[in-house]
């Protein structure tokens, strides 16, 4: 293998391996939870503080259930064809552009495979997205009582997919503000 084409599986191929590991986790755990667990009942305490909780919830729209009102056709159009179109883009302009930098293609990759995770709940789960994180939210202090923070005590229950696309999308904003070591913006 010539120097040119280790560099492209290195350099554009090896980050969809990522990809791949979200898509595989995320449906292995979600496939797992669904198959197990009823819905919206508790199933463990992680670490016995009520910090992490396992629950089976399904969430028919997205972040934070937007959309959750929607009509069944409406909401199908929205959270199945736009994530389709903004994948396909992602995929396009991460194999046509040089001016990625690694860690960016890694974090792209990440999008894709937690995008995709979700999206195929979408199509092949009627029921809506297997959600089974729940994080204990932190509250503020206000005349010595606890007050829950944006209001609500817990985050709004997610999945490994959710996971991935948020963590990969905060890294990638970091590197847009942040350029790589030895580069200056003029």
């Amino acid at each position: 293998m010539d120097i040119q084409n280790r560099t492209l599986v290195r350099e554009r191929l090896l980050p969809l391996s990522l990809t791949a590991l979200l898509i595989l986790a995320d449906q292995g755990v979600k496939s797992f939870i669904a198959n197990h667990w009823p819905q919206n009942s508790f199933i463990k305490d992680v670490f016995n503080n009520e910090l992490l909780e396992i629950i089976h919830v399904r969430n028919k729209a997205i972040a934070f259930s937007l959309g959750d009102t929607l009509p069944d056709f409406l909401r199908s159009a929205l959270f199945v064809v736009a994530p389709i179109i903004v994948l396909g883009f992602l995929l396009w302009y991460y194999f046509k552009t040089d001016e990625l930098t690694r860690l960016q293609r890694w974090t792209i990759a990440g999008i894709v495979g937690g995008g995709a995770g979700n999206l195929l709940d979408r199509i092949f789960r009627p029921d809506g997205v297997v959600d089974f994180i729940s994080v204990k939210w932190f509250s503020v202090m206000f005349h010595d009582k606890p007050v829950p923070f944006l209001g609500f005590n817990r985050w709004p229950t997610f999945n490994i997919a959710d996971a991935g696309v948020v963590v990969s999308v905060l890294i990638f904003l970091f590197t847009i503000i942040l350029p790589p070591k030895g580069t200056r913006h003029e």
